[in-house]
């Protein structure tokens, strides 16, 4: 009898067995196998160049003309005041290489320069070249015909202080000012000294142009 017994136990033990077994593996079976999301690969925006102005280090006289009539047509868009102060301003968008903007009232004033900013205010009607020339009465005068050129004769601070020939070309903005600008054209006929009383070193601009 206790012989039975032992069997039947034994026999259920297995049995017991045998269901817990059988769940674990139902249980393995039926739970979803996890499977990973697909990378998307990961699609770089096109870099656009950045475009880099750099500023001319010659000028042409077409190059100069079309400089004066961008400054006259800005002139006439915005406020006396706020061109001015713009002409006036060494990093604004009127002074490129060796072109910048410079203005005086009709009067022969100078009211806006970016290179000799003690210049504003003093008149400069009778001021001569390096060869005795009215420079600024000849601009004027061309810009009161609406536009035009002069030739005079300035230092230039970029060839060791050495008198050259100059371009200047002016426009009017309107009866009661006048923009210009200009490039230097090469060595003088004649080289004059500057001790001839006609200009100084302390008159012109320490950078590319000193008019």
């Amino acid at each position: 009898m206790t012989l039975n017994l032992r069997s039947f136990a034994i026999s259920g033990i297995l049995i017991i067995v045998f269901l817990i077994s059988a769940g674990c593996t139902q249980d393995k079976a039926t739970t979803p196998v996890q499977v990973p999301a697909p990378t998307v690969p990961q699609v770089m925006e096109p870099v656009t160049p950045v475009a880099i102005t750099v500023a001319p280090t010659v000028a042409t006289k077409e190059g100069m003309v079309a400089f004066v009539k961008e400054a006259v047509t800005y002139a006439r868009q915005n406020s006396k005041e706020k061109s001015l102060a713009e002409f006036s301003n060494k990093n604004g968008s009127f002074f490129r290489g060796v072109l910048y903007i410079y203005a005086y009232d009709i009067n022969g004033t100078t009211i806006a320069h970016p290179v000799n900013p003690e210049k504003i205010g003093v008149n400069r009607l009778n001021e001569k070249d390096a060869e005795g020339n009215l420079f600024i009465q000849d601009l004027r005068q061309a810009a009161i015909n609406g536009t035009g050129f002069a030739t005079y004769y300035y230092i230039n601070p970029v060839h060791n202080n050495t008198v050259e020939q100059k371009l200047g070309y002016a426009m009017s903005v309107d009866p009661t000012w006048w923009l210009g600008s200009g490039i230097y054209q090469g060595p003088a006929d004649k080289p004059i000294a500057l001790a001839n009383g006609n200009i100084s070193v302390a008159s012109v601009a320490t950078t590319y142009q000193g008019k």
